[in-house]
């Protein structure tokens, strides 16, 4: 099997990369990124892409792509969480929505047999009721939420035999060799080692589904192999499982017991958090019995704590640092790396 991953130097991408080496050790792995984050290691003791066949490198709004003797593609290359996507509006939509559809007409005309994107719960929005399920009425309130409806569209819209599954995965969690803080249970963690306080600035009641960022990866790894038979020739589904809906005020209170001492204050006076929603994971279920997460809130929990305790991780203003995805575009911009449309300068273009 010969796999192509985009963004594949990204948070989730470095984790899903390593694990289809092992859950697929004779399978053709390359890798494709505009290396952003290629430099955010946190911890790790070898590059994580020495798992890979090959690494390429470019700007996939611009690329070409010639996909010819893949079997199959996975779209994570993203402007990935709603801060970035505020700041980057016209980028995102670029990356997430039109590129995602240019590289899925190249893959269908090269004859690629499996496509899968990484989508997002998020597409939910202000869901109040019942868990939500992948038929259900969307309520985006966010640019990168509306990219990943937008994607999810074009997909559907092609006249292919090539299997697409978007893969509407909760909020992302968990430890990663380039680790993000710009997630609320990796930020939660990050608080109580470096401050011994979580603040909630909420009332701690909304929703959020949580997916560690290990079963994201068992997830593509399903959707890798995902036949016609086995929900259509485009399915969308929503990934984790029932038991991952946690309230706010859950995990920072999962993550105070995990690290004895930590104090969690919440603002109850504070206004209810209007992006709530539960999600129905039953669809998933029935189509991947045997990929279903396997990592629980505590386990990730651990996991982010060792992790960062192997990185002596101490910054209490880590907010303003690298682990934000956003502060390294900004940094970028602000050294002229980047344009302030997410392009590489020209010198710099070359290098890649």
């Amino acid at each position: 099997m010969r796999v192509l991953i985009t963004g594949n130097m990204g948070y989730v991408g470095t984790e899903a990369a390593k694990y289809l080496r092992r859950s697929r050790p004779s399978a053709i792995l390359h890798g494709l990124d505009n290396a952003y984050f290629a430099h955010c290691l946190t911890g790790a003791t070898t590059l994580p892409e020495a798992t890979l066949d090959a690494q390429f490198y470019g700007d996939l709004r611009s690329a070409q792509f010639d996909l010819t003797g893949y079997d199959a593609v996975v779209q994570l290359a993203a402007i990935s969480n709603d801060p970035m996507g505020s700041r980057f509006e016209n980028a995102t939509f670029e990356i997430n929505q039109a590129t995602t559809a240019s590289i899925a007409r190249a893959a269908a005309a090269a004859g690629v047999k499996n496509f899968v994107f990484a989508s997002s719960c998020s597409v939910y929005g202000v869901a109040p009721g019942g868990p939500r399920r992948e038929a259900d009425q969307l309520n985006p309130i966010t640019a990168y939420a509306k990219s990943k409806i937008g994607a999810e569209q074009e997909l559907l819209k092609l006249d292919t035999s090539m299997v697409r599954t978007s893969l509407r995965f909760a909020t992302a969690c968990g430890m990663s060799d380039r680790l993000r803080l710009d997630l609320v249970l990796n930020d939660f963690v990050a608080c109580a080692l470096s401050q011994g306080i979580i603040s909630v600035l909420s009332d701690g009641s909304a929703w959020r589904p949580l997916i560690d960022v290990t079963d994201m990866a068992r997830a593509i790894d399903w959707a890798l192999g995902r036949s016609a038979e086995n929900g259509g020739r485009y399915a969308v589904v929503n990934v984790s499982s029932d038991d991952r809906n946690y309230q706010i005020r859950d995990l920072a209170n999962a993550v105070a017991t995990a690290i004895p001492g930590t104090k969690v204050m919440i603002d109850t006076s504070a206004p209810t958090d209007s992006r709530s929603y539960r999600v129905d994971f039953g669809l998933y279920r029935s189509l991947a019995p045997n990929h279903q997460p396997q990592v629980d809130l505590n386990e990730s929990i651990r996991h982010l704590i060792a992790g960062m305790r192997r990185m002596n991780f101490q910054d209490c203003d880590f907010r303003s640092s690298e682990l934000m995805r956003l502060k390294v575009l900004e940094r970028h911009i602000a050294n002229e790396r980047l344009t302030p449309q997410l392009e590489w300068r020209s010198h710099l273009r070359a290098i890649a």
